[in-house]
């Protein structure tokens, strides 16, 4: 069992579940060695063909993949399942089908070993997942969620103190990259070919406008972008023509949060951003986030890019964190939809989850 010198309590490794959608992930973190092991499978091929995610055959494929994936993450840090202080799970938001696999596999599993059950939001898991590299970020700081469901500016003073600067109105930054390449042609998974293809594409041909940035707020908006995309898509373009099309509708994608993130940290006067989801792994919005916080003298940090998509790295720290700072092992049934404001900090009663 290591011994936790940053919070309350001595904790040993602490195992993490990820079945939110479909990734099926296993992760073990302690205090004392920090990440031991990580595994995951991602279930994107099967669902290619599909053009999308098949909640019945993503839980399917999770039922059959998480304990040979938990003993392979123990197998990979050298431990035994006795030797496990807790376990922690992604108990929503998500689907449904999906969350109810991890979280019974976790719950049975925590009953067999007398363990502490803890149940994890899935977007504290991303806000989160700073915290896995070196250096850390420092508490309190802004963060940027961007996901394929997810896209929110958040204030983040603790591990369960989050405060909602803006989201999106419409269309979730990831999902409308995914809606985009679709309409390009470009295969499943889209967002990543889509950044693909911009990158061969140049700069200029095309412009779209910077959504909401015209008016004051930290709020987003994204559809319109995509029909704008449609708008200016041509049945003759060829590939270098749609290469341009791609990179005019990044580079306003990545403008948009980029100007969002420095509002926000104006209008917070902190002096760190982290970024987060599986945005946050664009080549070029990294790119513009670091000019932006370069200018203001901000602190920026992000993920590994392996830990801004769903992972169980993400999960096992937040519940080695919860469980650390004095949580009460609890249940939680599966939740697919779950208000970030409704998280409490540890030790503070939480009115979703039952004590």
């Amino acid at each position: 069992m290591s011994q936790n010198t940053g919070l309350m309590k001595v904790l040993g490794p602490i195992l993490g579940l990820e079945t939110s959608c479909d990734e099926t992930a296993a992760a073990i973190y302690d205090g004392q060695h920090g990440l031991r092991a990580h595994v995951l499978h991602s279930q994107a091929a099967m669902h290619a063909e599909y053009g999308g995610v098949v909640p019945e055959l993503a839980a399917r494929d999770h039922v059959g993949r998480i304990q040979a994936l938990v003993a392979a993450v123990l197998k990979q840090a050298g431990l035994h399942a006795a030797d496990l202080d807790g376990i922690a799970y992604t108990a929503g938001p998500g689907l449904i089908g999906a969350l109810l696999v991890g979280g019974a596999f976790a719950a049975g599993l925590a009953q067999s070993l007398d363990l502490p059950l803890i149940p994890i939001h899935h977007l504290e898991g991303h806000l989160l997942a700073p915290m896995l590299e070196s250096p850390r970020p420092e508490f309190p700081f802004v963060a940027l969620l961007v996901s394929g469901g997810h896209t929110m500016l958040a204030r983040v003073d603790g591990v369960g103190q989050y405060e909602i600067l803006g989201e999106t109105l419409d269309d979730a930054a990831g999902e409308a990259f995914d809606k985009t390449a679709k309409a390009l042609g470009l295969p499943y998974p889209g967002g990543p070919e889509l950044a693909k293809l911009a990158a061969r594409g140049n700069s200029g041909v095309f412009r779209f406008a910077r959504p909401m940035t015209d008016r004051p707020g930290l709020d987003f908006s994204f559809s319109g972008l995509k029909t704008a995309v449609l708008t200016q898509l041509k049945p003759d373009f060829d590939d270098q023509a749609k290469a341009d099309l791609a990179r005019a509708f990044e580079e306003a994608v990545t403008d948009t949060l980029a100007i969002k993130c420095e509002r926000a940290l104006d209008a917070t006067g902190l002096s760190s951003l982290i970024v987060a989801g599986g945005v946050g792994a664009n080549r070029r919005l990294r790119e513009r986030l670091k000019l932006a916080t370069d200018r203001r003298r901000a602190a920026l940090y992000f993920p590994r890019p392996e830990f801004c998509t769903d992972n169980a790295a993400m999960i096992a720290y937040a519940g080695w964190a919860r469980l650390s700072a004095g949580e009460s092992a609890r249940g939680l049934p599966a939740r697919a939809r779950w208000p970030l404001q409704e998280l409490r900090a540890p030790g503070v009663a939480d009115p979703a989850v039952p004590v």
